[in-house]
């Protein structure tokens, strides 16, 4: 899994494996979903995140494993 922070873009991507994108669908306003050829999610894009994020919390990300 890797997680990308575009400053430039405002937008912050987690991508799942390495499987080729076929097809991108935005399922609400600034949430776009990306799938393989399997119609299985591979990426999700997240637009805006300097609206729901601050840089502070953009900067320092923590994982919780169940």
């Amino acid at each position: 899994m890797r997680i990308r922070v575009d400053k430039e873009n405002d937008s912050l991507y987690f991508r799942l494996d390495d499987s080729r994108i076929v097809e991108s669908e935005e399922i609400q306003p600034g949430v776009i979903l990306d799938y393989d050829e399997n119609d299985q999610v591979v990426g999700v894009e997240f637009l805006g995140i300097s609206a729901r994020a601050s840089q502070e919390e953009l900067s320092s990300i923590q994982f919780q494993t169940a």
